[in-house]
């Protein structure tokens, strides 16, 4: 009977990557910055004890960290017990020689709403305050610090690397 060797492919990645031509970091990391800026939406996963949701979402990127408004949902039912995330931000399929994509695994963190972090996001995206103390319950706001990235750009070629890059930080 077939079994999948699992801890094999689940290296395939790390192994393949630990010779790959790769970009100076400091330049790698204006690069994930500058496509994450250019997109505004993501799936955002989270997970716990059987449990998982994938949300396509919108976000904000400001000061090395995402940002999700949410009225709520079933991401919170994993995020109250595991804080770690997962985010994908990618470009439509156009051709096998046209990939570009992101994937992020970071921290969850929610934010006290009306505090100052909270005050400053609703400021970024042009949210009047008065608007979210009307509403019932306040707007939850969720901080995701990255802790690394794995990019995929397949005009990395063109300088000379491999097309997928890993970035830890």
């Amino acid at each position: 009977m077939w079994e999948l060797d699992y801890d094999k492919q689940a290296n395939y990645w790390i192994k393949k990557d630990a010779d790959s031509a790769k970009l100076e970091r400091e330049k790698l990391k204006e690069r994930i910055e500058s496509f994450i800026c250019e997109r505004k939406t993501c799936a955002l996963a989270t997970a716990s004890d059987g449990f998982v949701r994938c949300t396509p979402i919108e976000y904000n990127f400001l000061d090395e960290a995402f940002y999700f408004l949410s009225e709520g949902g079933l991401k919170f039912k994993a995020l109250k017990d595991n804080k770690n995330v997962s985010i994908a931000i990618f470009d439509a399929y156009d051709g096998f020689g046209k990939l570009k994509g992101l994937q992020v695994q970071g921290k969850a963190w929610m934010i006290e709403p009306f505090s100052d972090e909270y005050l400053k996001i609703l400021e970024y995206k042009k949210i009047p305050v008065e608007a979210i103390r009307k509403m019932h319950d306040a707007m939850n706001l969720i901080k995701v610090v990255p802790k690394s990235f794995d990019y995929l750009d397949s005009e990395l070629k063109q300088e000379n690397v491999k097309i997928r890059q890993h970035l830890e930080l």
